[in-house]
């Protein structure tokens, strides 16, 4: 007698097919030559402070090193070589990090009329109309006048002035002052209203005047 064999179930088939599918797909994917790695994202060396500087400093190869920059993210003005900016004065702190940008230099041709032990130190008035009284070459005093003072010091005597302000008027002078100048006045800065007076130019011969620096 013979046996009719029953028909296999439409589920049992459907599971069989699907399994060649995911074994033939497993087989292609084996096959399939690796993925070659992704390359690294591009980006451009920018010259950034190495540790934090004052204002005036005047900038030596160990003040600076080179980070790697997203192209889009590359400040406007910075530079790529730490050569192009050596020599230069700051015209204001920069952090340890921080991009150095042409905006923030003073430049060399300024830092080139220092004398031995002078710095080039920025002093921002609190009255912008002064510094439209002075003139590079010019030596002021800088007065500082505490809250609530009744009187006026003078924290720079006699400083030549190395730049007024720019075309932006922001009230930002550059002075050829000493080192122990220097810390005086960002001292100051950052709690007195700041202003000049003009002392009476030297006689010939004379030398700059005596400093007379309030207490």
């Amino acid at each position: 007698m013979v046996r009719l064999r029953r028909p296999r179930r439409p589920l049992h088939t459907a599971r069989q097919l699907l399994a060649a599918l995911l074994a033939a797909g497993a087989l292609v994917l084996a096959l399939r030559p690796a993925a070659a790695p992704a390359a690294p994202p591009a980006t451009v060396p920018v010259v950034v402070a190495a540790a934090d500087l004052a204002p005036g400093a005047v900038l030596t190869a160990a003040d600076l090193v080179v980070a790697r920059y997203p192209p889009a993210l590359r400040p406007a003005g910075a530079v790529d070589d730490p050569a192009a900016v050596v020599g230069q004065a700051l015209a204001g702190a920069v952090r340890s990090g921080t991009p150095v940008t042409d905006a923030g230099l003073a430049g060399t041709a300024l830092t080139g009329r220092l004398a031995a032990g002078q710095v080039a130190a920025p002093v921002r008035l609190a009255d912008l109309a002064v510094t439209a009284l002075v003139r590079p070459g010019d030596r002021v005093d800088v007065l500082a006048t505490a809250p609530d003072a009744a009187r006026a010091d003078v924290v720079a005597a006699g400083a030549p002035v190395l730049a007024t302000p720019g075309p932006d008027g922001d009230g930002l002078l550059l002075l050829a002052v000493d080192g122990d100048t220097a810390t005086r006045l960002a001292a100051a800065a950052t709690t007195a209203t700041l202003t000049l007076s003009l002392p009476p130019r030297p006689a010939p011969g004379a030398g700059p005047p005596t400093p007379r620096v309030g207490g």
